[in-house]
């Protein structure tokens, strides 16, 4: 059982740090080489801090712990909406003014109800994954098409701001890059290694552990991303980290382990998880939107988002053991 520990106290935090640099090494080669904002924006960054959950659920679904692909899926979702947006939230109200940003949240409302109705029957099967990565495909060159109409959208802005170029040489940026890269899967095979020996240990489903320990340590870049965002005042960069992470994950993530292997859950997977990302879904969407005036996400929303965190992960904990 120390193994398995220390497999996942060393592969969390590995798992974050390579993912930071992985980020920084793409997006700065690329601002280098001198790639448009809008693609970084939408692809390195928006890849990048999802790479974490890609690529556990990958390993998870290959090794046929579809539970914890899926749960972390679902999971890091939660954690994207309550924790960070509830926790940037509190340090610094967001402002939402994007135009793409406000186009994109009802799209992942579609995107969570499709995901939520397709485990009904319990299974994410071969074909309703490949559905959603072609959804994804469909997205993508939406997304583009709309920021080509507005290249002065905020979001753009923001993201030119974060990957202005230092004066550092290519090679430093290519040598992060690869090394993170590499570092991602390492410390990935390593965490779901532990995650699966805790959980076997403990006689808790791999599930549980994906929606809890991995949901949120491979939710940890978005929220470094979205802090240091905040602070530099790219409100639009912070909200849009976890609007295009979340869009990710339900149709890249979940699309990908589906394809591997098909996916069965519970029910009660699908009543109690399911329905709160759906909930909280809606609810960022309203924030985000505003009612009577601007789409702002004041304090006592983040602290609203911060609370059902805390509340969410106690009930999963407290009724497994």
């Amino acid at each position: 059982m120390i193994w398995p520990t220390l497999a996942i106290l060393i592969g969390l935090p590995l798992l974050v740090w390579s993912a930071e640099r992985f980020i920084r090494g793409a997006a700065k080669t690329a601002g280098y080489l001198g790639v448009s904002p809008l693609f970084i924006g939408m692809f390195i960054i928006g890849f990048g801090t999802s790479a974490p959950e890609i690529i556990v659920s990958v390993f998870a679904s290959l090794q046929g712990n579809g539970g914890l692909a899926l749960g972390n899926v679902y999971g890091s979702n939660i954690a994207n909406t309550t924790l960070i947006v509830g926790l940037t939230a509190l340090l610094c109200p967001i402002a939402v003014k994007s135009g793409i940003v406000r186009k994109e949240l009802p799209i992942l409302l579609a995107v969570t109800f499709l995901s939520v109705w397709q485990l009904t029957d319990l299974t994410l099967s071969t074909d309703e994954a490949f559905t959603l990565l072609g959804i994804l495909v469909i997205l993508i060159a939406w997304s583009v098409w709309q920021t080509i109409k507005q290249p002065k959208d905020p979001l753009v802005d923001d993201v030119a701001d974060a990957v202005r170029t230092e004066k550092t040489a290519l090679r430093s940026y290519l040598f992060w890059l690869v090394a993170g890269l590499i570092l991602l899967v390492v410390s990935s095979r390593v965490l779901v290694w532990g995650a699966v020996e805790v959980a076997q240990y403990f006689q808790v489903s791999d599930l549980i552990i994906g929606l809890t320990i991995i949901g949120i340590g491979t939710s940890l870049p978005e929220l470094i991303s979205s802090i240091i965002a905040v602070r530099k005042n790219e409100h639009e960069l912070a909200i849009g980290n976890v609007v295009g992470s979340n869009l990710f994950n339900l149709l890249a993530v979940a699309g990908v382990a589906g394809v591997i292997n098909p996916i069965q859950v519970d029910s009660t997977f699908l009543y109690r998880d399911g329905m709160i990302m759906t909930a909280l879904t809606i609810a960022l969407m309203v924030f985000c939107l505003g009612i009577k005036g601007p789409g702002r996400i004041n304090r006592y929303e983040g602290f609203a988002f911060f609370t059902c965190f805390i509340l969410y992960n106690y009930y999963l904990i407290t009724t497994q053991f």
